[in-house]
């Protein structure tokens, strides 16, 4: 196993006491926290500048998590989601169990299953959702690397995950797409 145990045990400190961590993910870095606490989803809108109004991914571990949440799901998403070469995060209506703040209007959530080793030991320990929001204010350029990310980012969190930090290998936003109750998908970023 990857040696980020001690990274693991200190994120789980921070996301049970509503904290904010700054981590690797299985596409650019990312804020996260408790995707289920209002509160700490609030702090990451503070944190990035950014307004209520645009929402936030958030990672789960398993398919059987995003059928615990959505409660209109067609499953014939996740054979599509075995055809995808790249991460793709989903948004799904009906979502239910996760902070409001979080929600669309009509009670829509981005979330994509993470397949990355580091984010679904922790998603797994944690045993709830975790946000994951690029590790920048809103406006900036998407950091590529651990050192592109800025010290107010840094500074703005209550944990920084060691893990991958001198990883160069590049790295970019998921695709995002929305599967319509038909089973069409559209497209939101490729």
């Amino acid at each position: 196993m990857e040696d980020f145990q001690e990274d693991i045990e200190k994120c789980l400190e921070v996301l049970n006491a509503g904290g904010l961590i700054l981590y690797p993910t299985d596409t650019v870095w990312g804020i996260g926290c408790d995707a289920t606490n209002e509160a700490a989803v609030s702090k990451i809108y503070h944190l990035k500048k950014r307004e209520d109004a645009k929402k936030m991914i958030v990672l789960m571990a398993t398919e059987r998590e995003v059928m615990h949440h959505v409660t209109q799901l067609d499953l014939s998403i996740f054979d599509y989601l075995e055809t995808v070469n790249k991460p793709t995060t989903v948004i799904y209506e009906g979502v239910i169990g996760l902070a409001e703040n979080i929600m669309g209007d009509d009670s829509s959530v981005a979330i994509r299953i993470c397949d990355e080793i580091f984010c679904k030991h922790l998603i797994r320990r944690f045993q709830k959702p975790i946000v994951s929001t690029s590790a920048n204010i809103s406006g900036q350029l998407t950091p590529s690397f651990f050192a592109d990310i800025e010290k107010e980012i840094i500074n703005g969190v209550d944990y920084v995950v060691g893990y991958r930090q001198s990883d160069n290998s590049p790295k970019e936003p998921s695709s995002v797409i929305k599967w319509l109750k038909n089973g069409n998908v559209v497209i939101i970023r490729a």
